[in-house]
């Protein structure tokens, strides 16, 4: 009999589940050797609310086991900084943002976004828990804090530092203790200042079967109904909402204080919030049947990989993104079907994937195999990738891409 979890946003008993991928190692325990005696899994269901519809995985690891040192760095994806330095851009401009005003990140990662503020000397401040990222931006003379965020941090930084623009890119799905961390954005912000938050849109995750985003950093997953209502409940609320193309379909808000005069709200809001209507994210009957979806993608990717292996052909993955080993290890892929990864990520490189053991390669080293074959484990970032990789043509190599069907170019 399993344990009985309560939901982190209003505590009701969580019964409904949306998928149960079993039991896997955490997305970015990455190895320094392909075998390890024991290797630790861990649970990876997901359940949604019955009451406010969070859809959400118990804390089954604690953030500082997954965060303290962390084997993401933004800084690696050319598309990802683009989107970031248009991001600080439109922020500059649109409120106004002058030498005086103030830009607290939280989860600012090795400070590529705050250095684009930097660059308009603007001051900005880091929020970062893992050691081995904010070291990163410390050496870029991004101020940086180590620390994870919460009320008591923020409580301790309110009478010397608040936000005139508080940020939170894809974060809000790490953090298990929800309330504490919004009602910290509270207390943080400025009586007049903005909070700016990206997070990819469940609506988006089940429509494109993006079930291999889920792990177990990944505690929560939002539509734009449930953050609104967790924002109201802390005195906050949104006054714009856009939809971006991001991690495969994000939302980007912008919220204030419910008190504030400023910032008319758009009619973004509602137009979303009808959009999550009609596709029916109010009814727990839309949850139930996804993980058939799921189920598809890994019939699909065992069969094309067994082709392929019958015919004697090559296959490699590009990529180490924790989505990726959500994907492989639920397929149940090993060194048989796939021989080896590549990534940009000089941190990930000679290292070995979780579950499947496969090891991370240089890119370069996809030119001497020669693959049949490329895995596309970061789909999201898909047109860059085989922008990259154009060269496997020339052998008469393709590419692969898992989600949201099995589909070789």
């Amino acid at each position: 009999m399993r344990k009985s979890f309560e939901c982190r946003n209003c505590k009701s008993q969580l019964e409904n589940e949306f998928i149960n991928l079993g039991d896997m190692p955490s997305a970015n325990s990455f190895l320094q050797k392909n075998y390890v005696k024991n290797e630790k899994v861990f649970p990876l269901c997901v359940y949604v609310c019955k009451e406010c519809y969070l859809v959400q995985i118990p804390e089954i690891r604690t953030p500082e086991e997954l965060f303290s040192n962390y084997a993401y760095f933004s800084s690696y994806s050319d598309s990802w900084l683009k989107h970031s330095e248009l991001f600080a851009d439109m922020m500059i401009k649109r409120f106004n943002l002058k030498n005086s005003s103030l830009i607290i990140e939280i989860a600012s990662n090795d400070g590529y976004l705050l250095d684009f503020f930097s660059k308009h000397k603007i001051p900005v401040l880091g929020i970062e828990p893992a050691n081995n990222v904010a070291e990163i931006s410390l050496k870029k003379g991004i101020p940086t804090m180590i620390e994870f965020f919460s009320t008591k941090l923020a409580n301790e930084l309110k009478d010397q530092k608040r936000a005139d623009v508080l940020i939170g890119n894809n974060v809000l799905a790490h953090v298990p203790n929800l309330n504490d961390f919004v009602q910290g954005m509270k207390i943080l912000l400025k009586s007049d200042g903005v909070i700016s938050i990206e997070f990819p849109h469940l609506l988006q995750l089940i429509e494109q079967n993006q079930f291999d985003t889920i792990y177990h950093e990944h505690f929560s997953y939002f539509s734009f109904f449930v953050i609104e209502q967790i924002f109201r409940s802390h005195g906050l609320t949104i006054f714009d909402v856009e939809e971006i193309s991001t991690h495969g379909g994000s939302l980007r808000i912008f919220a204030k204080h419910i008190e504030s005069n400023m910032h008319e709200k758009t009619s973004n809001v509602e137009k979303i919030l009808q959009k999550e209507k009609e596709f029916g994210l109010d009814k727990i009957s839309t949850y139930m049947n996804f993980s058939k979806r799921a189920e598809c993608v890994k019939s699909e990717l065992n069969n094309f990989l067994k082709q392929a292996y019958d015919g004697e052909k090559i296959v490699v993955c590009y990529g180490a993104p924790a989505k990726g080993n959500t994907l492989l290890n639920y397929c149940k892929v090993n060194t048989k079907h796939i021989e080896y990864t590549v990534d940009l990520n000089q941190f990930k490189q000679g290292f070995f994937l979780p579950g499947t053991h496969l090891e991370i390669k240089d890119p370069s080293v996809i030119s001497h195999t020669k693959p049949d074959y490329v895995l596309i484990l970061p789909w999201n970032i898909k047109d860059e990738i085989m922008k990259q990789l154009s060269f496997i043509k020339n052998w008469g190599g393709k590419f692969v891409i898992p989600i949201p069907e099995v589909k070789v170019i």
